[in-house]
C-alpha cells in the first residue's frame, strides 16, 4: 500500500473535540445560537484580551461586518495588503467599496511607508479612504506600531485580518487585538478550526452589537419577524462553537508543534544552497501556521516550481505563497502601490506541510524529499 498524501495543513482534531461536539448535540442546541457560542466568545475574548467577541460563519463574514461597523460605504476606497488570500479583498467588494492594494515588506506584511504614500495619493485624487486592512501573513503579526501610527496620523480606521495568526504575538500582545476590530478564521486548514467559522474581536461594544444584529438577518427584537434593514446569515452554529472551544483549549500545544516543524525545516534549509526559511529567523512570536522555503534560482538546483513538482511526485502537497491581489485578474482594474516585493515572494516561495497533526515521521518524509530534489549536502 502506498503512503498517504501529505497535506499542507490538515485539521488536528481528537477526543476532546469529539466529546465537545457530542455534548452540544445532546444538548439540543443545534441552531446558530446557544450556550456553546456564548462560552466560545467569552473564552476567545479572554484569550486575546479584548472586550467583545462575535462568533461568525467565516473570517470573511467577520471582515465584512467589521467594515460595516467602521462606516465603509459604497464608492469608498479601502486599502488592503496585496499579499493575502482573496477573501481579504472580496469582503471589501461586498460593501460596495473599492479595494486598493499595498505591497509588502520582506516578511510579507504590509509596508507602512508605502501605506502612508497610498493614503496621501488616494486622498489627493479625491477618494475617501474609509479603512485599512492589514493582514498578518502566515502567522506573522504585522508591524502594528508603524501601521497604527500611519492610520492615526490620517484618521483612518485600522482593521486587523488575523485569520492566519491566532496564537502569535507582537511585542507580547496577542494577534487579534489591534485596530478598531480584528478578525479570525477557523477554516479547516488554520491552526485551530471549527470546520468553517470565524470571529470578530473588538473593544468597541457598539461595533460588536451591530455585528451581532446584522449577523442574524437584522431581525428586530419583536415577537414577530420584523426587518428594517438588510442583514446576513453569518452566525456560527452551537455545534461548531463546541468544536472551537476544544480547539482553543489545545491552541498552545498546536502552535508549539508547528514551531517544532519550523525548526526542523530550518535545519534542512541550512544544508541546501540557495534555500532559506521565509520569515525566519526573526519568528519568535509567530504561530508558524505555514512554513515556506524561499528558493534562490541562481544558487539552488531547481526553482520554486520545480520543487513543487518534485514534491507532488512524492505525493506531498506544497503550494506557492499567495498570488498578490494586484496580480489577480479579477482585480486588474484596482489601484495598487507596488514595489515588486510581493511578486518576488510569490515567485520564489514554497509552503511546506506544516500542520500540527503531522508526526515526526511525516515531516522526515517531507525533508528527505526536499533534500533529494534540491540536492543538498549529505
Amino acid at each position: 500500500m502506498s503512503e498517504a498524501r501529505v497535506l499542507l495543513s490538515p485539521p488536528d482534531v481528537g477526543a476532546l473535540e469529539e466529546q465537545n461536539v457530542l455534548r452540544a448535540l445532546r444538548s439540543g442546541w443545534v441552531a446558530p445560537t446557544g450556550p456553546e457560542v456564548t462560552a466560545f466568545e467569552d473564552e476567545m475574548a479572554t484569550r486575546v484580551g479584548v472586550g467583545q467577541a462575535v462568533a461568525l460563519s467565516s473570517g470573511t463574514a467577520a471582515l465584512h461586518l467589521a467594515m460595516i461597523g467602521v462606516g465603509v460605504q459604497p464608492g469608498d476606497v479601502v486599502l488592503v495588503s496585496s499579499m493575502t488570500f482573496a477573501a481579504s479583498a472580496n469582503a471589501v467588494v461586498y460593501t460596495g467599496a473599492r479595494p486598493c492594494f499595498v505591497d509588502s515588506l520582506r516578511d510579507g506584511n504590509i509596508d507602512p511607508g508605502l501605506l502612508d504614500e497610498a493614503i496621501r495619493d488616494q486622498r489627493g485624487q479625491g477618494n475617501r479612504v474609509a479603512a485599512v486592512i492589514a493582514v498578518d501573513l502566515l502567522g506573522r503579526v504585522a508591524d502594528y506600531d508603524a501601521v497604527t501610527k500611519v492610520c492615526e496620523e490620517h484618521d483612518v480606521p485600522l482593521l486587523e485580518d488575523a485569520a492566519e495568526a491566532l496564537g502569535a504575538t507582537y511585542h507580547g500582545r496577542p494577534a487579534g487585538r489591534f485596530g478598531r476590530a480584528a478578525v479570525l478564521s477557523f477554516n479547516g486548514n488554520k491552526v485551530m478550526t471549527t470546520s468553517g467559522g470565524g470571529m470578530l474581536l473588538t473593544d468597541d461594544e457598539d461595533l460588536a452589537g451591530r455585528a451581532r444584529f446584522l449577523s442574524t438577518q437584522a431581525r428586530e427584537p419583536t415577537v414577530h419577524y420584523e426587518h428594517r434593514e438588510i442583514g446576513y446569515n453569518y452566525r456560527l452554529s452551537n455545534i461548531l462553537a463546541a468544536l472551537g472551544r476544544a480547539q482553543l483549549a489545545r491552541l498552545d500545544e498546536m502552535v508549539r508543534r508547528r514551531r517544532e516543524i519550523r525548526s526542523t525545516y530550518a535545519a534542512l534549509a541550512a544544508s541546501l544552497p540557495g534555500v532559506t526559511v521565509f520569515q525566519a529567523p526573526d519568528d519568535d512570536e509567530d504561530n508558524c501556521w505555514l512554513t515556506a522555503l524561499m528558493i534562490d534560482r541562481d544558487e539552488a538546483s531547481v526553482d520554486a516550481a520545480g520543487l513543487m513538482a518534485g514534491l507532488d511526485a512524492h505525493d506531498i502537497e506544497a503550494r506557492p505563497l499567495w498570488k498578490p491581489m494586484h496580480a489577480q485578474p479579477v482585480f486588474a482594474e484596482a489601484p495598487a502601490y507596488v514595489t515588486g516585493v510581493a511578486d518576488d515572494l510569490f515567485a520564489r516561495g514554497v509552503a511546506l506541510p506544516s500542520g500540527s497533526k503531522h508526526e515526526a515521521l511525516v515531516i522526515d518524509r517531507v525533508c528527505h524529499a526536499v533534500h533529494e530534489i534540491l540536492g543538498g549536502a549529505s
